[in-house]
């Protein structure tokens, strides 16, 4: 007689795409994609908003209000290990981690849970404001996507995980609707943050897409009411170029294959500190500010110009840098590119926020 040994365990069906495309579920989160894509566009406009209010309070007005003409140079240093302490901080004692690590670039971690946004909210409003060179792209789909999710369980506290990762898609759509100058450019990224592929891609994309809009109607609406911007990425006003040469073809392969080498460069250095500082954040992220405060002055005393060149995100510095393109020596430039990118490294190690430009 032999054992009948254990019962086997049939493994649990995926849902079925196309069949969820023809239900009436769907149609109910389409809705639901709509109406959450409302305030977390609102949302996503203020906190760019807040975010740009405070880098200019702290850098600008506050040495004035102090008492001083202009920043000093050493201005930089204070405000990043500051910003060092209160991101490691919020990563140490709020809620998940703050939000995804920069140096491992997008990737698929599934929605974001409401009581993590405490933390990411705390961490980017720290490594945006105060000077880090990070940019706001992966806090804002955090934030879309928590608030995604939250709207779902207040609706229907036992929603399957489907409505989940659906809404909180549609979150992350409705959050950079305009942040890279288009939905469209925007849904192209989130599609490879998301993860999904084939039919379920399209499960997703269709709520993300109708929330997309609804959030660049909500960020121009936002911006014609208030009078604040469109904070998007997106570098205004390119001056038009004509038909270009080889020599233009030669240099521009030559530029982007140098970039490619640079970027793997700072990512590899970025991933060879982050376990380092991760294992003593309290007392390294800031040490890891003061460098990138470090660089920024460096930069400012041998170049003559702003330290702002370096720090923060970048798309502001850029229009001045395409329209004043023949001010600059190709040492301040070069000086720039060591500069920004070495910094960029160190933020990518220890802070919270997306790829600089």
């Amino acid at each position: 007689m032999t054992s009948a040994g254990p019962p086997q365990t049939q493994p649990v069906a995926s849902p079925d795409p196309a069949a969820l495309l023809r239900s009436r579920n769907y149609l109910v989160l389409l809705i639901l994609g709509a109406i959450a894509g409302l305030p977390v566009a609102a949302v996503a406009y203020f906190f760019l908003k807040a975010v740009a209010e405070l880098q200019h309070y702290l850098f600008q007005t506050l040495p004035g209000e102090l008492g001083y003409q202009n920043a000093p140079t050493w201005w930089p240093l204070p405000l990043l290990a500051l910003s060092g302490l209160l991101v490691a901080l919020s990563i140490r004692y709020l809620p998940g981690t703050s939000g995804h690590k920069p140096a491992e670039g997008f990737k698929a971690s599934g929605p974001v849970p409401p009581i993590e946004l405490p933390g990411i909210f705390a961490a980017a409003f720290a490594t945006l404001a105060l000077g880090a060179v990070l940019g706001p792209e992966a806090p804002l789909i955090a934030i879309g996507s928590g608030l995604g999710v939250l709207a779902v369980q207040l609706v229907k506290r036992d929603a399957p995980q489907m409505a989940h990762v659906v809404i909180g898609v549609a979150g992350s759509f409705a959050a950079i609707a305009t942040l890279l100058g288009s939905p469209i450019v925007g849904a192209f990224l989130l599609m490879e943050v998301a993860g999904l592929g084939g039919a379920l891609l399209g499960v997703v994309l269709v709520p993300g897409l109708l929330a997309a809009g609804i959030g660049s109607l909500i960020f121009i609406g936002l911006n014609s009411w208030t009078g604040y911007g469109t904070f998007s990425l997106a570098v205004p006003d390119i001056p038009t170029f004509g038909t270009p040469t080889g020599a233009e073809f030669l240099w521009a392969i030559a530029i982007g294959l140098a970039a490619a080498v640079l970027g793997a460069v700072i990512r590899r250095l970025a991933l060879t500190l982050q376990p380092i500082v991760e294992r003593r954040a309290l007392l390294l992220t800031p040490l890891v500010g003061l460098g990138v405060a470090g660089l920024a002055i460096a930069f400012a005393e041998g170049s003559g110009r702003a330290s702002s060149e370096v720090l923060f995100s970048g798309q502001d510095a850029l229009p001045s840098l395409i329209d004043q393109a023949g001010t600059w020596t190709v040492g301040a430039l070069v000086l720039l590119v060591v500069c920004k990118g070495l910094a960029y490294a160190l933020s990518l190690s220890g802070f919270r926020g997306a790829s600089a430009r």
